[in-house]
């Protein structure tokens, strides 16, 4: 499926100056006054379509969960794998669209604030139930019986669309009806709502350490001090130290991917070291005396499309770089963190799917199976660079360069 960002009529926080902000981005820099914030929200972001209801006409904001993100389906031939990008009404409601269709990608919306005028209606059914009604309609095309879905990489937030009523629904984005007549006892009142009392929050971009200016790209989850070589993510309205490091590499024209390395427990498998591996995903090996070296799980650290997303952590994880550990920056370019540790725990169990023999003995037991996360590191791995792709220097594993320009839609 096909992804695009919408866009979003924004003022910084410091100056008021106008900006346009892409849905991603969490990082913005001022253009006037040069100051830094990171966009934050305790859970998700709720944007409104651009209003152009008549003048003393009531508007009254409908809302729509939006779900962007990679679904893997764990079923008897494997992983399957599927971009989502959807929206569904928020309320169950027969007067109103199903969905916003494209106007999310076509049109400029805003964030909601205190000060936007209107009736926002409150969310009537949970996310988790909308989220259930996409994956029935998917489970159709997905051969049964599924034994373990995972939703990776997403990005949840609340559209909230334009009406007003007179004798019918009418879309204030257009002006025209979007319903027939409305019954006699039809009311507004029946849907709960009032005035919105959401809005962002800004961090500033100060490392807690030593106060200098943290880096990133505009839609970087992990901020970078080069002053005192850290790394900071943001976690419950603050910034919170990483574990880093690197695998030490003198080429010239080299740029680090980061990965997440997971170490966890795995029930019902003896999966702990290399030696577990070697026997659990039936590589062609002998296992040795220096096989004892601690299993761990990886994934990337940055988003891409979900075809490229599992093999790469599949890969690294039968790879197990094994490399000596540099816990510091290294001096050459950094492709930036956009995947957080949250996401990339998601997806230990389908990682461990793709590399398990026998599979179809495994795939019933999976429900069983617990993962338990015990730590982690954010490890940035060298890749050479080509014309038109990224080698990795001691793994060999190629990514082209549009796949990388790809994954910043998603």
């Amino acid at each position: 499926m096909k992804s695009s960002n919408f866009l979003i009529d924004y003022q910084c926080p410091q100056c008021g100056a106008p900006a346009v902000l892409d849905e991603t981005d969490r990082l913005f820099s001022c253009e006037y006054c040069r100051v830094k914030s990171y966009l934050t929200t305790k859970d998700y972001f709720r944007y409104t379509l651009p209003s152009k209801a008549p003048e003393n006409i009531k508007v009254l904001y409908f809302p729509y969960w939006r779900f962007k993100g990679m679904l893997f389906s764990c079923v008897s031939d494997g992983v399957r794998e599927k971009y989502l990008d959807v929206s569904y009404q928020a309320i169950n409601s027969p007067f109103f669209p199903m969905t916003v269709g494209w106007r999310s990608q076509a049109l400029k919306l805003k964030f909601v604030t205190p000060d936007t005028e209107g009736r926002f209606l409150e969310p009537g059914q949970p996310f988790e139930n909308v989220m259930d009604t996409f994956e029935g309609r998917l489970i159709g095309s997905v051969p049964k019986p599924v034994f373990h879905q995972a939703h990776i990489g997403e990005s949840l937030s609340l559209i909230y669309s334009p009406f007003y009523t007179n004798s019918r629904i009418y879309d204030a984005v257009l002006n025209e009806p979007v319903s027939s007549s409305l019954p006699d006892d039809f009311t507004e009142s029946v849907f709960p709502g009032g005035n919105p009392d959401w809005k962002i929050e800004f961090l500033p971009t100060l490392c807690p350490d030593c106060g200098w200016d943290m880096d990133g790209r505009r839609d970087s989850v992990v901020l970078i001090c080069k002053n005192c070589d850290s790394l900071w993510q943001p976690e419950d309205n603050e910034f919170k130290k990483i574990k880093f490091a690197h695998f030490e590499e003198k080429e010239k024209d080299i740029i680090y991917l980061p990965f997440w390395r997971i170490r966890a427990d795995v029930s019902e498998i003896e999966l702990k070291s290399y030696a577990d591996l070697v026997k659990i995903a039936n590589l062609p090996k002998f296992v040795k005396q220096n096989y004892d070296i601690k299993f761990s799980f990886w994934s990337p650290a940055f988003k891409i499309r979900p075809q490229t997303f599992l093999p790469l952590a599949q890969k690294m994880t039968l790879f197990q770089p094994r490399e000596k550990l540099i816990y510091n920056l290294p001096e050459a370019e950094l492709y930036p963190v956009t995947l957080p540790l949250s996401e990339a725990v998601e997806t230990l169990k389908i990682n461990l799917v793709s590399f398990i023999k026998p599979q179809k003995k495994w795939l019933p037991k999976l429900c069983d199976i617990e993962i338990r996360p015990r730590s982690f590191l954010l490890v940035y791995v060298p890749f050479i660079e080509k014309h038109h792709e990224l080698i990795g220097l001691s793994s060999n594993f190629t990514i082209t360069k549009n796949q990388l320009k790809m994954a910043g839609n998603l």
